[in-house]
């Protein structure tokens, strides 16, 4: 049984838009895109997105200027 509190992370192929792809977290049964205000809500994953690792995550978030800490406030 997993926790409530677990994030899974993933991350979208790369786009033109989205050179390095997107950030997604799955929390809660919830799923959030990581945008410049902060985590919002989606329905769905993108097709291709594939899971990460929280290295991963972070890796991801220091090469494109993201703040770390936005990895600990996913939204439930």
């Amino acid at each position: 049984m997993t926790s409530v509190d677990e994030v899974r992370y993933l991350r979208t192929e790369a786009s033109m838009a989205f050179p390095h792809g997107r950030l997604l977290a799955l929390r809660g049964g919830s799923l959030h895109v990581l945008a410049p205000d902060g985590w919002d809500r989606v329905a769905r994953t993108a097709s291709g997105a594939r899971s990460i690792s929280r290295v991963e995550a972070e890796d991801w978030c220091e090469s494109e200027g993201w703040d770390l800490d936005l990895l600990d406030e996913v939204p439930v």
